[in-house]
C-alpha cells in the first residue's frame, strides 16, 4: 500500500488517540461524579457484553431501529418520488413537508403513545418520523435536478413507470438520495432511543433513563459509549460510501 492510501488510517487513528486524551482529561476535571475514565468505561461495556439482561436490552433497541430505518427510507422514497415528479402536488405538499420536519418531534409522542401504546410499535413510529423527512426532502430534490434529456429519452422509448424509476430516476439520483439516508440514519437513531427514554420498559434509552435515576455513572458512560461506537462506525461507512457515489457523477 502507498503512503497516500495509509493517509486516512493515520488521520482517523490520529483523531481516536486525541479524543481519548481529552476524555481522561475532563474526567481529571470533573471527577468520579460526573464521568468514568475511558478504560474503566470500556472494561464495564465488555462486562455488560457478557451478561444476559444487557443483550435483551441491546436486541430490544436494535430490531426498533432497524424496523424503523426501513420504514423511513421506504416512506421517504416514495414520498420524495411522489413530489419530485409531480409539481402540482410539489407545490401542495412540500410546506407541509418543511413545516413537519422544523417541528420538535418529542411533543408528538403523547399522540404515539395513544395511537400505538407502550411498547416496540411506538419506538418504531417514533423513529420512522424522525428518520423519513430528510430521505423524502432528499429524494425530491434529486429527481428534480435529473437531466431533462433523461427524461425526454424514457418519453421516446415509452418506458412504464417502474421501468423509468427503477433503469433511469434511482440511478441518476442515488447519490443525492443516498444522503439523505445517510441523514435520516442518523436521526431516526435519536428517534429510537428518545422512544425508549419516555415511553419503555426495555432497551438502551431506557437502560439511560434508569442509571441517570439511580446516579448509576458507569451505566451511562457505558452504553453511551456503545452508542457513539455504533453511530461513529456506521455514520463512517456511509460517509466513504457517499463520497463514492458522488465521485461517479460525471
Amino acid at each position: 500500500m502507498t503512503a497516500k492510501s495509509w493517509l486516512p488510517a493515520a488521520n482517523s487513528l490520529i483523531l481516536v488517540a486525541v479524543l481519548l486524551v481529552a476524555w481522561q482529561i475532563l474526567f481529571e476535571v470533573a471527577g468520579t461524579q460526573a464521568m468514568t475514565p475511558p478504560l474503566e468505561t470500556f472494561g464495564y461495556l465488555a462486562h455488560l457484553l457478557t451478561t444476559g439482561p444487557f443483550w435483551g436490552h441491546l436486541e430490544e433497541t436494535s430490531r426498533a431501529f432497524f424496523v424503523a430505518l426501513l420504514l423511513a427510507v421506504a416512506l421517504g422514497l416514495v414520498i420524495g418520488f411522489w413530489l419530485g415528479a409531480h409539481r402540482f402536488s410539489s407545490e401542495v405538499f412540500e410546506p407541509i413537508l418543511v413545516a413537519f420536519y422544523s417541528i420538535p418531534k418529542i411533543t408528538l409522542y403523547p399522540i404515539i403513545l395513544l395511537a400505538f401504546g407502550l411498547g416496540l410499535p411506538a419506538k418504531i413510529a417514533f423513529g420512522t418520523i424522525h428518520g423519513v423527512v430528510p430521505v423524502a426532502i432528499f429524494t425530491m430534490a434529486a429527481v428534480r435536478n435529473i437531466n431533462p434529456i433523461l427524461l425526454k429519452t424514457a418519453r421516446v422509448l415509452r418506458l412504464g413507470p417502474w421501468t423509468l424509476v427503477g433503469s433511469m430516476l434511482l440511478p441518476a439520483a442515488l447519490p443525492e438520495i443516498f444522503t439523505g439516508i445517510r441523514v435520516g440514519f442518523a436521526l431516526t437513531l435519536i428517534g429510537t432511543l428518545l422512544g425508549e427514554m419516555f415511553g419503555s420498559q426495555r432497551g438502551l434509552g431506557y437502560l439511560l433513563m434508569t442509571a441517570i435515576g439511580l446516579q448509576n455513572v458507569q451505566l451511562i458512560m457505558a452504553v453511551t459509549l456503545l452508542i457513539v461506537l455504533f453511530a461513529a462506525s456506521v455514520s463512517t461507512l456511509l460517509i466513504v460510501i457517499d463520497h463514492r457515489l458522488h465521485r461517479r457523477v460525471p
